[in-house]
């Protein structure tokens, strides 16, 4: 057996030993744990896992390789990624590279052979920590003092967001939708286009003045890393537009636009990152299978003091799903309907989203 070469250490001091891949360097960052089965490369690239590390609790990782493709975004900007095992050798025709290759570009550390059941086990009893990724023969005092001094960053949203507005465009386009880029994952962008939407992504500091401006159809607040309180110039945005045409939010955005209208959040205990949440939907009864990617949540409570009304519950914890509110033209959800791979229960949102367009155009 080789000797280990990397370890982790948590913050409540327990050390893992194991085999680096991807980028050769220390990192430290919260840990949060992942059940998808598959879609590890959408997991990456997704911007909302900024300054996280995964540890993803199925066992086998990287077998089928990197797709040029598939990416959620253009530079990923993970933490770090902690699996049980590791495939170096893809047998997935369509990969272009493997997926130590790519953490290697994007300076994105790796470790493998690590209890991915044990960690996910601490996470969940516990709740989400501090971790550091080092070399295995880094004294262990020292590891964890480094932990330990660590602070999660609050300006996430800021980095992951694109700096200039960008265009996608579909043929024969029925509606214009500006969409606001907090760490916004292609595939969404890609299903307004589906529905006949060109979209304006465009900076997450933009003016409610400057969305005006551009004479959008509908607004769109994407999902991204962080604590919602610390995106503040798009909660101003909310407070300033609603009711003024149809707003739609996803995950970070559904955060963002409830406490726009009143309500809180808070931070959960290690939080939901899957495709396996069960939702149901209060207005039909329906149970929906949602892929998810949050540690922030809305307080249902809080919700009464708001004209927000609770469209959709967690049917794991109870905690609040969607909200709506008819007289401001606006309505959100926790999850993820674009979810690619992942469940396609909830694709109907962005044909309500395009129906509350076509309504407003009337």
């Amino acid at each position: 057996m080789k000797p280990y070469n990397k370890k982790i250490v948590l913050e409540n001091g327990k050390e893992f030993y194991g085999y680096g891949f991807g980028a050769d360097r220390e990192a430290v960052n919260e840990i949060v744990f992942n059940t998808s089965m598959v879609g590890y490369q959408e997991i990456i690239s997704d911007p909302s896992y900024t300054d996280q590390m995964v540890c993803m609790t199925y066992p086998l990782i990287g077998n089928y390789g990197m797709t040029d493709e598939d990416y959620e975004t253009k530079v990923p900007t993970m933490g770090g990624l902690i699996v049980r095992e590791y495939n170096d050798l893809p047998s997935n025709f369509r990969y272009t590279k493997t997926l130590s290759e790519v953490l290697d570009e994007y300076d994105i550390p790796g470790i493998s052979g690590v209890d991915t059941r044990m960690i996910t086990r601490i996470i969940r009893d516990e709740g989400s920590q501090k971790v550091i990724i080092t070399d295995a023969e880094v004294p262990y005092e020292e590891a964890l003092k480094r932990v330990r001094e660590y602070s999660i960053p609050t300006d996430m949203v800021s980095r992951v967001s694109c700096k200039k507005r960008w265009y996608s465009r579909t043929p024969n386009h029925k509606y214009d939708v500006v969409a606001i880029d907090c760490g916004i994952k292609l595939n969404i962008v890609r299903k307004l286009n589906e529905k006949g939407c060109n979209v304006t992504v465009v900076p997450y500091d933009i003016t409610a003045q400057e969305i005006m401006a551009l004479k959008p159809d509908g607004l769109f607040l994407s999902n991204g890393p962080g604590n919602p309180e610390d995106v503040q110039p798009v909660i101003n945005v909310v407070k300033e537009l609603k009711g003024k045409l149809p707003i739609f939010g996803i995950c970070l955005g559904h955060q963002m636009i409830s406490l726009a209208l009143g309500a809180s959040t808070f931070k959960m205990k290690f939080g939901h990152r899957g495709g396996n949440h069960p939702v149901k939907n209060l207005a039909t009864g329906k149970l929906e299978i949602t892929s998810q990617n949050h540690s922030y949540a809305v307080d249902t409570a809080s919700l009464e003091k708001t004209e927000l009304e609770l469209t959709h519950i967690n049917l794991l914890d109870n905690t609040a799903e969607g909200v709506k509110s008819d007289k401001n033209k606006l309505f959100s959800v926790q999850y993820h309907p674009e979810s690619a791979p992942g469940p396609q229960d909830s694709e109907y949102l962005f044909d309500e989203f395009i129906a509350l367009m076509e309504k407003e155009a009337q």
